[in-house]
């Protein structure tokens, strides 16, 4: 059996393959369908401080190679959470990777403040959801400025290591990745969905009731190679790497880019035991390759200039 354990920053995993926000649900949903504690690690449903109900329906298109989703961050909640599922996801044995998300940067150190009396393996902050507004901007991840002042406000009143969830919806995504480093961020979590539409021609509006919603799936993948990629250049800090993975050869193509591990998403909605065929295949590749799999993380050939 080739060595599949890797170090995603402080987080010591057994293997690369996590599952992605919000296509897992909070994890204790998909036990039917194969033995959870085979994965690396799990990130729960991102949670916000209050219940949410979501954006209106329809909320979710399929695309040709992907999917649109508007859905709005729907969850319990941050205190639901912690009183309903949090003991059983312990007992799954596999780090646990919280998401969050808020409002404003208060938002993200009253969650943050929440955890500190739980065992959560890290936190990931949310702050790049393409289909919730934010003070008239997508998302905070848009700005440099604002990404760095939400990690930095979390750092100082969190003891849990910190994922920074980052959009490739910016034209310099290294900058911001660096800035979220500099700040205190552990890991950068790369990439989330991009806004798309879909129109029925037939009534000559929207699909989606919120107009808009996040593009995912194996059409934005070479978009997350490439983030990833560039990132892994700019910043030392180790990367989560997401976006369209469907197969152990998209995961491996991610970890040559410069992921540490990654996280199988919208592949989870179309078929429930996705992230486990990920991980056998993974395995099989890296059989092949004869060499652990942190070998090859960011190993991609140089690029001519």
């Amino acid at each position: 059996m080739p060595d599949l354990s890797v170090n995603l920053g402080p987080l010591a995993l057994k293997n690369p393959v996590l599952v992605a926000a919000g296509t897992f649900g909070y994890g204790l949903e998909f036990q039917e369908f194969f033995d959870l504690s085979v994965l690396g690690g799990l990130i729960t449903k991102t949670l916000t401080l209050k219940p949410r109900a979501g954006n209106p329906s329809p909320r979710v298109v399929e695309t040709p190679s992907g999917m649109l989703n508007a859905v709005g961050l729907q969850n319990v909640g941050i205190d639901d959470f912690l009183a309903t599922k949090w003991l059983a996801l312990q007992r799954l044995g596999i780090p646990v990777i919280v998401s969050m998300a808020g409002f404003s940067e208060q938002e993200f150190v009253d969650l943050a403040e929440r955890l500190q009396a739980v065992e959560v393996a890290a936190i990931e902050l949310n702050l790049s959801c393409p289909n919730v507004a934010h003070g008239g901007k997508r998302c905070f991840a848009q700005s440099s400025q604002e990404t760095a002042s939400v990690v930095r406000a979390v750092r100082k009143k969190s003891r849990h290591p910190i994922l920074a969830k980052l959009s490739p919806e910016v034209t310099d995504l290294p900058a911001i990745a660096r800035a979220a480093a500099e700040a205190g961020a552990d890991i950068l979590s790369l990439i989330n969905t991009l806004p798309g539409m879909v129109i029925d021609t037939e009534k000559e509006a929207p699909v989606l009731a919120h107009g808009t919603g996040g593009l995912s799936g194996p059409a934005i993948r070479p978009l997350a190679v490439r983030c990833v990629w560039e990132v892994h250049q700019a910043v030392k800090t180790p990367i989560l790497g997401l976006g369209g993975v469907a197969s152990g050869r998209d995961a491996l193509e991610l970890i040559l880019a410069g992921a540490s591990a990654i996280a199988v998403g919208t592949a989870n909605f179309w078929n429930p035991r996705a992230p486990k065929i990920v991980l056998k295949e993974l395995t099989e590749l890296m059989s092949n390759k004869n060499c652990p799999v942190r070998d090859c993380i960011g190993r991609v050939k140089a690029v001519a200039s």
